[in-house]
């Protein structure tokens, strides 16, 4: 960097800079999801984009899901770890969704490039997208998969683009999956993300020069370190710990799979320790290290950052303890499909461990999961083969001060957004005959925990179904004297003779007529309960939050 760079670099520039990376992302983001094909990213959201340095750090990075945080560079670094520095070359894009590398499930699939100028690598534009299929034994995923292999088509790192063509890698994905047309299209939709990205990184180079975006760059991880340190050098140095359960690991039902977690503060650093959680499962609820220390930040960041964006001076402070062969730290071949209940159970864990710590920071347990409705067959409509999943929302834990939201997503999901009902009437053979706050799901306290939903689908068709709940034996507990939440429910053609209650379903068969209703939970209170108002008693009883039993058996009013 040269001396010049330096001497010009001032404040305002230095901000001009930071906002132009993270408007980069947000402009990559943009050209993703309008370009899409498929509704889970173009109305769903489910997807990040990242802008990285050439050392893999992220200088942008756009709204999207908090659970892929600061771990797209795991990606191009794991490029270099097999290949070497040497291998990069302009017109290259390359594609990786393998869950050990990643993190994630077959269906993340991240699709990244490196940025030249001059005739060398400055830095990384990258994208991760959910793919509605990936070949996997059941259209879309398996809830009852027992290893990678039955759950699609793993790669990577590969080259999906070399010098400009495509290779060969396209034609393999176009003949492993179920819906190529769509799944092409979202990846030509992620590409041209990639070329967003590039186009905005070569513009700002040309306007500041690259040693004054380094130069500002620096600047901006340094500011980053300092605000993160003091707050954790503001915490009292000590232990601190929680633990829960995931219900099962959808193969052996009856056995629950703990989750232990670990927090030492000692000055201005921060440990968190995960390896005492449960080995890894036969049941396909595993996840790769890279994505437990993605989860891990999530929860850091909820307490000692929040309000700032995540860059390469991001969790400094910060080191992580995760097993190998353990539930947070999968080697192959563990089933890895959804990885990510343990994950929103862990984040909400970091809250509990470090409440008496920092009671104002903390918030009391969020609904927890994704909680999932996949629906997949044939469309007799438009004659032709579909699939569709969800995210179904829920409640969030209250805090100090501020009851908790209804109808949220939950913490893992961020920006993720809850499927339009008028587009699934359209696209798919089934009604929603009802999407409503579920009253009492909330747990009660001086701050109410947020509500769940009820979204009940009837079928048009005949379909298959497949489900993932979770949460019901750790469900949404309270802090501070506040109590806990009403759990998942849901039940398959209510009232009938052929009622069935579950929480997880692989590839269901459902007839045309039949009814899934889904209740998600609330979130945890916060407080004593005897200290909540009458005043809000009584807007909950109009607004439809609460009963007026439910008021009378916790408050007693």
């Amino acid at each position: 960097m040269t001396t010049e760079a330096i001497r010009t670099l001032d404040p305002v520039t230095v901000e001009i800079i930071r906002n132009a990376l993270t408007s980069a992302a947000d402009d990559m983001n943009a050209t993703l999801i309008r370009s899409a094909y498929s509704p889970i990213i173009y109305e769903g959201g489910d997807c990040v984009v990242a802008l990285m340095d050439s050392e893999h750090r992220v200088l942008g990075q756009s709204a999207g899901l908090p659970l892929f945080l600061g771990n797209l560079e795991t990606c191009s670094l794991a490029v270099e770890e097999k290949y070497g520095r040497g291998v990069w070359a302009d017109g290259d894009i390359w594609v990786l969704n393998d869950s050990y590398l990643g993190g994630t499930h077959l269906n993340d699939v991240t699709i990244f490039a490196p940025v030249f100028e001059a005739g060398d690598v400055i830095g990384f534009a990258a994208t991760r997208a959910h793919w509605m299929d990936m070949g996997s034994k059941d259209v879309g995923g398996s809830m009852d998969s027992i290893d990678i292999f039955q759950e699609g088509f793993r790669m990577g790192p590969v080259k999906l683009v070399e010098a400009g063509v495509e290779t060969s890698v396209v034609d393999l994905i176009r003949t492993n999956v179920r819906f190529p047309y769509q799944t092409i299209g979202d990846m030509h939709a992620m590409i041209a993300a990639l070329r967003m990205g590039k186009t905005r990184m070569t513009e700002l180079v040309a306007r500041f020069s690259l040693d004054q975006l380094n130069a500002a760059r620096d600047e901006i991880f340094r500011q980053t370190e300092v605000i993160e340190r003091e707050t954790v050098l503001g915490i009292a140095d000590g232990v601190y710990a929680a633990e829960g359960v995931l219900d099962n690991d959808g193969i052996n039902l009856d056995t629950p799979i703990p989750i232990r977690l670990t927090i030492t503060v000692a000055g201005d650093t921060i440990d968190f320790d995960v390896r005492e959680s449960a080995d890894q499962t036969v049941g396909p609820v595993n996840c790769g290290i890279a994505q437990a220390v993605s989860a891990l930040r999530v929860g850091y960041k909820l307490l000692v950052s929040p309000h700032s964006n995540s860059n390469g001076g991001s969790f400094r402070p910060m080191t992580t303890q995760v097993r190998e062969g353990s539930v947070l730290g999968a080697v192959a071949p563990a089933p890895c499909q959804w990885y990510f209940s343990h994950l929103g159970l862990l984040i909400d864990l970091v809250s509990k461990a470090m409440a008496v710590a920092m009671p104002e920071q903390v918030a009391s347990a969020s609904h927890g999961d994704s909680m999932i409705i996949t629906t997949a067959g044939f469309d007799p409509r438009f004659g032709r083969n579909f699939v569709t999943m969800e995210g179904t929302v829920g409640g969030w834990g209250a805090w100090q001060n501020s009851d908790g939201e209804s109808a949220m997503i939950n913490n893992v999901n961020g920006s993720l957004k809850d499927l339009p009902i008028e587009m699934l009437e359209t696209r798919y053979p089934f009604r929603i005959n009802e999407y409503s706050i579920r009253p009492n799901s909330g747990g009660p306290g001086q701050w109410r925990g947020g509500n769940g939903v009820v979204r009940e689908y009837e079928f048009l068709a005949d379909c298959s179904v497949g489900l993932w709940f979770e949460r019901s034996k750790t469900p949404a507990w309270g802090l501070f004297g506040g109590s806990g939440a009403r759990g998942p429910e849901v039940v398959i053609n209510p009232g009938r003779t052929d009622e069935i209650h579950t929480l997880k379903a692989n590839a269901r068969k459902v007839k045309a007529g039949d009814i899934v209703r889904l209740a998600v939970g609330g979130g945890g209170g916060f407080g004593d309960v005897a200290k909540r108002s009458r005043a809000d008693i009584d807007d909950d009883i109009t607004n439809g939050y609460i009963t007026k039993d439910f008021a009378k058996s916790h408050y007693g009013y």
